[in-house]
Formats: structure tokens, C-alpha cells, sequence
């Protein structure tokens, strides 16, 4: 076992699941809001704080994690989440992305029977901002509309995510992490650009 995989996880785990369990929640019920993880965790590069507190929160030993991140991450993250490594996103009920996200095509989608047997994306970001600029998102959770400013994806990332929601009920979640902060899209959520 490499020694990044025992560096130290969440600093509380029950306290600290349950405050990023909490900001998870409150982000992807309000999409286009940004909230801080009060987790304290330092997880090794390249992964963010927010992107590990989300996986030591949700993953466990029933769902397969695929990243991006390197050998050292995902030891780290299999080590304290207990979760098994998926060897692509295809397999996964998460996707880290700490660079590019794999196209949503490919990630496990659910059925129309069983929407919620889809995967969620987790991609790190270089920054969010809710408020104005940015994308103008619509849909369940926003009154009328939410602009949120995200730097770091791809730039055909809405056309992507069109697709994604296009498939609905199927299609997949999304969390934005960048630090400590995180914002969440469900799959129904528009995304217009600025």
C-alpha cells in the first residue's frame, strides 16, 4: 500500500460526512448555488478538498469509483471510502474528473425504470461563482432563473450537457468542486451560456 493512501481522511467522520452530506444535498436542491464543504480533509494532489469529502461522504463498498486523479488518489479514496475501483467510467457510480470529464455518453446512464441506477459526475473545477455571468440555469429548485460561473471545463460542455438532459428521466448527475466549495446540477437542469 502506497503511503498517500494513509495519509488521514475526514478529520471527524461522522461530524464532517454529515456537514458535506448537508452541502450536497442543499446544493443539488437549489442547482447553481455554491456551498462550502465544512469537511477538514487534505487529501493528496491532485484531488480538491470539496472532491474528496464528497466521495468519503457518498461512495462505500457498493459503489465502484472511477478517477482520473493517479494511483496515490485513488488508493487514498479506496482506502477511506471503502469503495471499490472501477477500471473505466463506463463501470462507475462515480466519475472523478480531475481534468477533462469523459463524455456523459458513456457514463452509466439508468433506465427509464430505474433512473436512479445512473452515475454521478464529480468534476473538479477551477473556480465557481454563483450570481451574475456565467451560465443561466433553469429547471426544478430555481424560481425563474440562477446564473452560475464555472472556469474550468471544457468549452462544449453545454452542448454536452443538452444532450445529457435531453435523455431524461435517464442521464446523469453532475457536483462541481473547486476547493472547498461545490454547486450540483441534476440532469434536469438547463444550462444556457451567459
Amino acid at each position: 500500500m502506497r503511503a498517500a493512501a494513509l495519509s488521514p481522511g475526514l478529520a471527524d467522520p461522522v461530524a464532517d460526512a454529515q456537514g458535506c452530506f448537508r452541502a450536497v444535498l442543499d446544493a443539488m436542491s437549489r442547482p447553481g448555488s455554491v456551498r462550502r464543504v465544512p469537511a477538514d480533509v487534505r487529501p493528496p494532489a491532485p484531488l480538491v478538498p470539496a472532491a474528496a469529502a464528497v466521495l468519503l461522504t457518498l461512495a462505500d463498498a457498493a459503489t465502484p469509483v472511477w478517477t482520473d486523479a493517479g494511483p496515490d488518489a485513488a488508493a487514498w479514496l479506496a482506502f477511506h471510502a471503502g469503495c471499490p475501483l472501477a477500471t473505466s467510467p463506463e463501470d462507475a457510480a462515480f466519475v472523478l474528473a480531475c481534468g477533462s470529464p469523459p463524455s456523459l455518453g458513456v457514463l452509466v446512464q439508468g433506465t427509464d425504470e430505474e433512473p436512479h441506477r445512473s452515475a454521478t459526475l464529480i468534476a473538479q473545477v477551477a473556480a465557481l461563482e454563483a450570481g451574475s455571468g456565467g451560465w443561466r440555469l433553469r429547471g426544478p429548485g430555481i424560481e425563474a432563473e440562477h446564473r452560475l460561473r464555472v472556469s474550468g471545463l471544457p468549452s462544449d460542455f453545454t452542448a454536452r450537457w443538452g444532450a445529457n438532459r435531453a435523455a431524461f428521466p435517464r442521464g446523469v448527475d453532475l457536483v462541481l468542486c473547486a476547493g472547498r466549495e461545490v454547486a450540483a446540477l441534476p440532469r434536469t437542469t438547463a444550462i444556457e451560456e451567459g
